[in-house]
């Protein structure tokens, strides 16, 4: 009976952190570029008072065991990279990636990060840079007299400068894919960094070697679908009670036991 105690607390902490990881889904329902979260879960061990097998006579054997589980626990917390909805902004520095592919940017500590956010601004010094002011990875700067941006679906950067009537290359903004992006571990702010989990970037020009495109104009909006959260919401809210009614029905027992004259 002392076991049941044990097994519901597992029970409500495992779907505590399910509570938790769809309050941050959520909460970044309007993040560009957001992937939404999933918990996976696992049986703990069992507790294996007869195996599977064993002699029940002199001639004959168990066809089953008497086991019993212990509980259960968030073994891990895994980033689903499906494509999130386009919209459409009109803004001549607002990109999304049309397939696979993360924008390489680089942190003041000189390292490399990566992001699926594509609302780029320009800096006082007309770098392309995220709206933390981290620059792109290679740096693109943009001529205080361009007039107008383009951005191919290649990730060729071309400006129209004052006095010019043909467009100017100013730059070719490159992607970078990875060959498990669920090892990727996450910074916060919309950037992700490589893991050994992950493996190493593969960068390329957009377009190639299984890259996804670049469209100009448009925002990457989050995955989060509210209604599939609001109904995993419902069921680990239900599975919480019902660990805790577990946990009350096991005190009255132990309550009515103590009773006995």
């Amino acid at each position: 009976m002392i076991n049941s105690l044990w097994i519901s607390k597992t029970g409500m902490e495992t779907q505590q952190m399910q509570l938790d990881i769809i309050s941050n889904n959520l909460a970044n329902v309007n993040t560009n570029g957001f992937k939404r979260s999933r918990g996976d879960f696992q049986d703990l061990l069992y507790q294996s008072i007869t195996p599977a097998g064993a002699p029940s006579s002199s001639s004959t054997e168990a066809p089953v065991g008497l086991e019993y589980g212990l509980g259960a626990r968030v073994v891990s917390v895994t980033k689903i990279f499906t494509q999130g909805e386009f919209k459409q902004t009109g803004n001549e520095l607002d990109i999304t990636i049309e397939g696979e592919g993360f924008i390489p940017v680089l942190l003041p500590t000189g390292e490399r990060a990566y992001t699926r956010d594509g609302a780029l601004k320009k800096n006082v010094s007309g770098k392309l840079v995220t709206p933390n002011g981290y620059a792109i990875d290679p740096p693109i700067t943009i001529p205080d007299n361009a007039t107008s941006v383009t951005i191919a679906p290649d990730g060729t950067v071309s400006g129209l400068l004052q006095g010019s009537i043909t467009p100017t290359v100013l730059g070719t903004m490159q992607l970078a894919r990875f060959s498990n992006q669920s090892g990727l571990r996450s910074l916060g702010k919309n950037l992700f960094a490589a893991t050994p989990s992950s493996g190493n970037a593969t960068v390329g020009n957009p377009g190639a070697n299984g890259l996804g495109t670049v469209m100009q104009g448009f925002i990457e909006a989050s995955n989060v679908n509210i209604v599939e959260e609001m109904v995993n919401m419902i069921v680990g809210q239900r599975a919480y009670e019902i660990n805790s009614k577990v946990i009350q029905t096991v005190d009255q027992m132990l309550r009515t036991a103590t009773q006995i004259r």
